[in-house]
């Protein structure tokens, strides 16, 4: 059975961290390319950051680069998104995505297998 658990949401200031876990379990995360999406209220589901099958590092969105890191512990079937100096923009429900997919696959629907969902809220 498939499953994508998240965890590592919550409320913090302004300039403060988190770090976003995925753990997958009923497949291979090393076996596909992976996605951290974001939505604030009221607007679409946006990449932030990703690592695709054909490049092993990682990519970001520009309002991320710099101050978030992806990466994958595949011993552990886990993904992770350490989030550094966050900002009220950042703000959203974040998820985590994974797909079969080569190359730089950006829309959500090409994702099959999905995290549930964790809040970040960035405010003092």
């Amino acid at each position: 059975q498939v499953q994508v658990v998240e965890s590592g949401g919550g409320l913090v200031q302004p300039g403060g961290s988190l770090r976003l876990s995925c753990v997958a379990s009923g497949f291979t995360l090393d076996d596909y390319a992976i996605r951290w999406f974001r939505q604030a209220p009221g607007k679409e589901r946006e990449g932030v950051s990703c690592i695709s099958r054909s490049d092993r590092s990682g990519n970001y969105e520009d309002s991320v680069k710099g101050r978030f890191t992806i990466s994958r512990d595949n011993a552990k079937n886990t993904m992770y998104l350490q989030m550094n100096s966050l900002a009220p923009e950042d703000t959203a429900v974040y998820y985590c995505a994974a797909t079969a997919l080569y190359g730089p696959v950006q829309r959500p629907t090409a994702y099959k297998y999905w995290g549930q969902g964790t809040q970040v809220t960035v405010s003092s």
